[in-house]
């Protein structure tokens, strides 16, 4: 079977299944589950790629000074804050996106001034 062949029966696959969900009766609510399963599937991997990176990792950030370390944790923790807070910063009031993108470009800024002052040993 060729190449496109398979493309071609994927894709229809696809698309039944989508069918499926939309004119079934609960089909909704299933889908619903199957993208929460499949969001928390992501997130655990994520936090897994985290955990190897630090443990590969932390050797090198526990030999930075103190301050560094202090700005390095705290940008990351605003970074990962703010995008947890995202779906209800943007739809508040327009000021509130302003304010999302300060505190992104704070927690870049933050991580840049570490990155280039351990560089610079």
């Amino acid at each position: 079977m060729s190449e496109r062949v398979k493309h071609l029966r994927n894709a229809g696959i696809v698309v039944l299944l989508a069918v499926l969900v939309w004119t079934v009766p609960g089909g909704s609510t299933a889908g619903s589950g199957v993208s929460n399963l499949l969001s928390l599937l992501l997130l655990a991997g994520l936090a897994f790629f985290a955990f190897r990176l630090y443990m590969e990792h932390r050797t090198t950030l526990l030999d930075l000074p103190d301050d560094q370390r202090m700005i390095l944790y705290g940008s990351v923790t605003l970074a990962l804050v703010t995008l947890l807070a995202t779906s209800r910063m943007w739809n508040a009031a327009p000021a509130w996106i302003l304010v999302w993108f300060a505190l992104l470009g704070t927690a870049a800024y933050g991580l840049l001034r570490v990155v280039r002052r351990w560089r610079a040993y």
